[in-house]
């Protein structure tokens, strides 16, 4: 099998109050989002895109609404149990490559405290980025935000070559 490329997106619409977790951080000047969990659409397009290179299915699949226990859980909390999965099942996490695309909150002065957090929680290397829309759909009117991740994993039997 090799080396496995998937890709991840997750969109969360702002609640009324703040704070939003965003990359595994809270960010008490912006406005929650809206979830089962906590909504931290930096995590959870992490945690897709792992499921997707390994082939596992999808977030929803694995840690649905249906499930009691991952009401309100941290975005962090979800990424480790993701990678735990895939390790159960033969893959590791290579790195992460993440974009937030919303108008806040503003990634550049915590980028490396997110970063930590979600890398901590994956096993691997986890780089942050973000953009806006300029003004353009559900993000860029500031209705919520959206996350795209790209996640390289590699399988077990790898490792034994």
């Amino acid at each position: 099998m090799g080396l496995l490329i998937g890709v991840g997106t997750d969109v969360h619409a702002f609640s009324d109050l703040p704070p939003a977790h965003v990359a595994g951080l809270v960010w008490d000047d912006t406005p929650g989002l809206v979830g089962h969990s906590d909504g931290d659409v930096v995590a959870h397009a992490c945690a897709d895109a792992l499921l997707n290179a390994a082939g596992l299915g999808d977030l929803g699949g694995l840690i649905g609404r249906d499930r009691p226990q991952w009401r309100g859980a941290s975005g962090a909390t979800i990424l480790r149990e993701v990678a735990e999965h895939l390790g159960a099942h033969g893959f590791s996490c290579v790195n992460i490559g993440v974009q937030l695309i919303g108008n806040r909150p503003r990634i550049g002065r915590r980028r490396e405290a997110a970063q930590q957090v979600l890398s901590d929680a994956a096993g691997c290397p986890v780089h942050v980025s973000a953009t806006t829309t300029d003004g353009l759909g559900l993000t860029g009117r500031g209705e919520g935000l959206a996350a795209i991740a790209t996640a390289l994993v590699m399988a077990a039997d790898t490792l034994e070559r």
